[in-house]
């Protein structure tokens, strides 16, 4: 099973609809990853701000701040190695990771059982 854990910069929280406006890079990285979640996949987010602990014990994400500083943020780590640094992954590369289909990590408009008269 692939596990993916993502480093993320200090931030308030990893959905990207915190502050005055929504930052759809982040809201598009939250429902992908909280997709592959529910598949059952391993996903693990740690914030910069509130989990500092996690990037001091992780030995290659240390080595990756030591190196490019914050700027090496987000840091995206697949079976413990370093795949992303300073960007995240696209949905087709999450589905590549995964050995899924990309169409499996976009939300899909439910239709609406309501009838307009």
């Amino acid at each position: 099973m692939v596990k993916i854990e993502i480093f993320d910069p200090a931030m308030c929280c990893p959905t990207g609809v915190c502050g005055p406006s929504v930052d759809p890079e982040l809201a598009r990285v939250a429902t992908a990853l909280f997709l592959l979640e529910k598949k059952g996949f391993d996903i693990t987010r740690y914030n910069l701000g509130s989990e500092p602990d996690a990037f001091v014990e992780n030995e290659t994400v240390q080595a990756l701040l030591e190196e490019k500083g914050t700027e090496g943020l987000p840091a995206v780590l697949v079976n413990g190695e370093v795949k992303y640094a300073g960007q995240y992954p696209t949905n087709e590369e999450l589905a590549s990771w995964c050995n899924i289909d990309v169409s499996e990590l976009s939300k899909k408009e439910e239709s609406s059982n309501i009838k307009l008269l």
